[in-house]
């Protein structure tokens, strides 16, 4: 499985495109605010043929479902997310009014729930949904093995955690679901969050200040 990252909005959230030799790919978390970015991630996606086949979100704060009604009228996918997201897609407009933002449009509701155990299959890749609540109370990470690959979300930073100060947010809970779920990955484990670099499990666990294995 390969990907290809994006740094989007004013938020600097970062969207990937998940694909393989199928040519079939997914979205994770579409944070494409602008004309422009909605053309960029276009680009990728028409310059390598590629046949979406949903927006997987691992949470739905407002600057990661930027584009997500772009991205399901566009591509005509559904929306995946864990059920205790839907309240964010419910209040997203709240939200970005909260922020300064005056946006007309409204998310698309889910069309399929996921939860901890689960998988999502698209062309020869498959993808494990881990649940850790936390930073969201629906945050999931999305793991494929063979590669070694982890899209979190804003659960795990380089050397940081996700904030937990927003409604749904748990201190403890996001502490202990990393060092259960996420730390019991392979070090060599690649971690790609929501905003910023990527890291590794193992260079978590031996030096993030918030939480070491």
């Amino acid at each position: 499985m390969k990907y290809q990252s994006f740094e989007f909005s004013p938020f600097q959230e970062n969207t990937y495109v998940l694909y393989d030799e199928s040519k079939e790919c997914v979205i994770v978390d579409a944070g494409n605010f602008s004309e422009y970015e909605h053309e960029k991630l276009d680009a990728f996606i028409e310059q390598n043929q590629l046949k979406p086949k949903a927006l997987l979100q691992t949470h739905n704060h407002l600057d990661h479902l930027f584009g997500a009604k772009y991205v399901t009228d566009k591509y005509q996918v559904p929306l995946v997310c864990h059920a205790d997201e839907v309240p964010w897609i419910k209040r997203y407009k709240a939200t970005c009014a909260a922020y300064g933002l005056e946006i007309d449009e409204e998310p698309p509701m889910p069309q399929q729930l996921i939860a901890q155990g689960d998988s999502f299959q698209f062309g020869n890749s498959k993808l494990e949904v881990i649940h850790v609540p936390g930073h969201s109370a629906g945050g999931v990470a999305f793991y494929n093995a063979p590669n070694g690959l982890l899209f979190c979300g804003d659960i795990l930073f380089d050397a940081s955690i996700g904030r937990t100060d927003l409604p749904g947010g748990n201190y403890e809970q996001l502490i202990s679901g990393i060092k259960e779920k996420l730390y019991a990955l392979p070090d060599t484990t690649r971690v790609f969050p929501g905003h910023g670099r990527e890291t590794s499990i193992g260079k978590e666990k031996n030096s993030n200040p918030y939480v070491k294995g």
